[in-house]
């Protein structure tokens, strides 16, 4: 009897972000990535967003496995989170597990991990069933695609990937082992789409050292660097820079050194020791022979570099930025943190030392392009096509790819999905059914799961606008004021006469207030629950905002 498969998307499709594909054969769950994605300005508050694991929840004791393709946090965050309440073997190379442990320690949550080392382009079995893990060339080491055997065919997930064939072994794609997939058909294949728009191959506009090795050569004084602390790949670059310049890597804070030991400790960078020290001794060396490194994730590396530039450093031995200083921002900021990324540039500038920030459309992140597309489908040749990881228009602009090639694949074959869509296979061919399974977002703050809801989004929106505190304390025998009433206005910035709307509000409040004390049928709940109705309302009336209105009534003992 042939295998039944079900593949379908908790996070990861229409966004940049959160993926976690899940494909289940039979009775059995195999999740591929479980990632994190970043809040919005319309998300105060919340550190993180990971995907709706209900359905995983639900159904954990038929979970096998979590095969993680590579170590950024898009794709392994969110497991952090997960773990605990849904367990099961996580299945990844050395330098991703790493990297998980990294962001585990980052965020604070403990978690034990049941970790299985697979080596770059190798074949296992979990149970009865053969899984490939295929090496290709990504922004961190050991990053791979991942083949699901069944009978019906391979499943096969690209992840993030570029066609290298230049690229140290810890980088390359090893097309080999794929035409080794290739042996048996394929039954589907989920590219990655977030660079499906842009035509010819990605390579080589991903390296950084043509775009900055002249000027690091060239720099007057010390050369700060941001970088993302899982591109592994540029971080690898730069140290060859150093040593080719004659240079010191200087790690700017503790977390920047964590990550370098933890690379190397991987075996994927080796920094020798004489272009190698501690932030500690910076003042041992001349300024031209330092390289100052600085890591991180998402906004905090972006709050890292403003505070730097502010000279507002969190170091506890503070650092300056001065005019003959270079900052080379090579760490293009995502849609969700084009603001932070902003204001650190601006700080930069106003610090007053010399700026080079890499663009998105100079500086590529390693992501398929259109032949790197193209070139995965000429070697797999899949029976079907389902476009994974970006937004519409780029999951779009890939099917569309994958139809101009001719042949085989056709709009029978070629599938766009939404989070939640699962596409049924068996060997009477495919069906797709919407909204099958349970998807979403769950807010992280803090150490909080899911404790953040659109009540409390709500509250903090209201609380930037400011804050009206209304208190008075009453007899609850005879319902008579005894003291106050006291309101106080904090943070609401009024254009107009602010003395006009606390007459108003104090008139509203007094006038409210009067009248459910003197009705015995309302309650001292109605009573504060009619206070903030009518100057709430006031307030927003005259001043146009929805500040935090807090009417309190306290009781005299």
């Amino acid at each position: 009897m042939s295998d039944k498969v079900k593949i379908f998307a908790l996070g990861g499709l229409d966004e940049d972000g959160k993926s976690c594909l899940v494909v289940e054969v039979n009775d059995e769950i195999y999740v591929v990535s479980c990632g994190i994605n970043y809040p919005d300005r319309t998300m105060p508050g919340v550190d993180y967003l990971i995907p709706d694991f209900t359905y995983l929840k639900e159904n954990k004791d038929r979970v096998k496995a979590y095969l993680l393709p590579h170590g950024h946090d898009d794709e392994m965050g969110g497991l952090v989170y997960i773990y605990n309440e849904v367990p099961a073997p996580v299945y990844a190379s050395r330098a991703t597990l790493m990297m998980l442990e990294t962001f585990a320690r980052h965020v604070g949550a403990n978690v034990k991990f049941d970790e299985h080392v697979v080596e770059a382009s190798s074949s296992f079995y979990i149970g009865a069933r053969r899984f490939y893990f295929f090496q290709t060339s990504h922004n961190i080491a050991q990053s791979s695609g991942i083949a699901i055997s069944t009978s019906l065919g391979n499943v096969v997930i690209t992840s993030d990937f570029v066609i290298e064939n230049n690229a140290t072994s810890a980088y390359k794609t090893d097309l080999n082992m794929i035409a080794k997939v290739a042996e048996n058909p394929t039954l589907v294949l989920l590219p990655e789409s977030l660079y499906a728009s842009r035509p010819g191959y990605t390579a080589p506009k991903y390296k950084l050292t043509p775009l900055i090795e002249q000027e690091v050569k060239d720099a007057p004084g010390r050369v700060f660097v941001a970088l993302y602390g899982s591109n592994f790949y540029n971080v690898d670059e730069l140290v060859s820079l150093a040593i080719a310049s004659h240079k010191r890597i200087v790690p700017y804070d503790e977390d920047t050194a964590d990550m370098l030991k933890a690379m190397q400790a991987s075996e994927q960078i080796a920094i020798p020791r004489d272009n190698f020290a501690p932030f500690d001794d910076i003042n041992r060396y001349r300024a031209q022979e330092l390289i100052v490194l600085m890591l991180g994730f998402g906004t905090r590396l972006f709050r890292k570099i403003a505070l730097l530039a502010a000279g507002q450093s969190e170091r506890i031995r503070p650092i300056f930025l001065d005019a003959n200083d270079t900052f080379i921002i090579a760490c293009p900021a995502n849609d969700n943190t084009e603001i932070e990324a902003t204001d650190a540039l601006d700080e930069l500038y106003r610090s007053g030392c010399h700026v080079h920030s890499l663009g998105k459309k100079e500086f590529y992140r390693m992501h398929a392009s259109e032949e790197d597309l193209k070139m995965m489908i000429s070697l797999l040749h899949p029976k079907y096509y389902i476009p994974v990881k970006g937004y519409f228009k780029d999951m779009l602009a890939s099917a569309e790819n994958s139809l101009s090639m001719g042949g085989y694949l056709n709009h029978n074959s070629v599938f766009l999905m939404e989070n939640g869509t699962v596409v049924h296979f068996d060997e009477h061919g495919a069906k797709l059914v919407p909204n099958e399974v349970p998807h979403g977002d769950i807010m992280i703050d803090g150490i909080g799961v899911g404790d953040v809801g659109s009540a409390v989004l709500s509250e903090r929106e209201k609380l930037k606008q400011g804050v009206v505190v209304m208190a008075v304390t009453i007899d609850p025998k005879t319902r008579k004021i005894v003291a106050g009433p006291d309101i106080q206005f904090r943070g609401l910035v009024m254009m107009g006469d602010s003395d006009a709307l606390m007459r108003d509000v104090t008139k509203a409040f007094n006038e409210t207030l009067k009248e459910g004390l003197d009705d015995p049928k309302m309650s001292l709940e109605e009573v504060q629950s009619s206070l903030y109705d009518h100057c709430s309302r006031l307030i927003r009336r005259q001043s146009g905002k929805e500040p935090m209105v807090l009417p309190i009534i306290v009781q005299r003992p």
